[in-house]
């Protein structure tokens, strides 16, 4: 006969493999072959980024040359608006901020509600986007832009998806999800900006300061939203 600690230790084991787990897998194995394809359809100097040095060159930035972009082709000095926007943008959604930015959310989150489920949300999400994201990317490999105005040393990581991207769509939209659980003041406004605004303003940030290609942003707020709805339906 099996003890109830056991057998209730075992259910949860069972239902993170199911809710989490094996959905990750899922979620890797499509990242990766459509990472893949993309490269293959439209190799590592894409058409797309013909759009990203058009943008640069309007805010005053010389497009690059044949390089690979590893290192900025033209001064990191802002000029224009766009460059004194996306560059607290671009600082917010960096690693240690995130990490940080999670860690925060899930204090108040347990102070404001003493719901452990939602106070473990925000950092779940991240934590499941992270590994997502760094195992697809891994197996993409897909090198950043080339010939771009690039003013921060690009990540070691692959270009696709866009871990800063995923990272913001998937802890933003899941603290829009709990303003939502728990029916807080504010909440239909404060929601589109948490689900739409602020991640749609680095997602435009990574691409401007030549850190992404479209694709890989694209790519990252779907992995993001997907994370925030794992989350959602497995503890919200």
């Amino acid at each position: 006969m099996v003890h109830e600690p056991t057998g209730t230790r075992l259910r949860g084991m069972r239902r993170v493999l199911r809710s989490f787990i094996l959905p990750a897998v899922g979620a890797i194995a499509v990242l990766a072959a459509a990472g893949r394809i993309v490269r293959l359809v439209g190799g590592d100097d894409p058409r797309e980024d013909r759009a990203v040095r058009a943008l640069q060159a309007a805010s005053g930035h010389r497009p690059g040359g044949a390089g690979d972009g590893d290192e900025p082709v033209d001064s990191a000095d802002p000029r224009g608006p766009l460059d004194r926007i996306t560059a607290p943008l671009s600082w917010y959604s960096g690693v240690p901020q995130t990490i940080a930015n999670g860690a925060l959310w899930c204090g108040v989150t347990w102070w404001l509600t003493r719901d452990r489920r939602s106070a473990v949300a925000p950092g779940a999400a991240l934590a499941l986007e992270t590994a997502c994201f760094v195992a697809s990317a891994a197996l993409v490999g897909r090198p950043r832009p080339q010939g771009v105005w690039r003013p921060e040393p690009p990540h070691a990581t692959s270009s696709f998806p866009s871990g800063h991207t995923a990272a913001s769509v998937a802890l933003h939209t899941t603290l829009a999800d709990l303003l939502d659980r728990h029916g807080a003041r504010g909440a239909r406004v404060l929601g589109p900006l948490l689900r739409y605004g602020i991640p749609g303003a680095i997602a435009f940030s990574r691409i401007h300061r030549g850190q992404h290609h479209i694709s890989d942003t694209v790519a990252g707020a779907l992995l993001g939203r997907w994370s925030a709805g794992v989350v959602r339906r497995g503890l919200l």
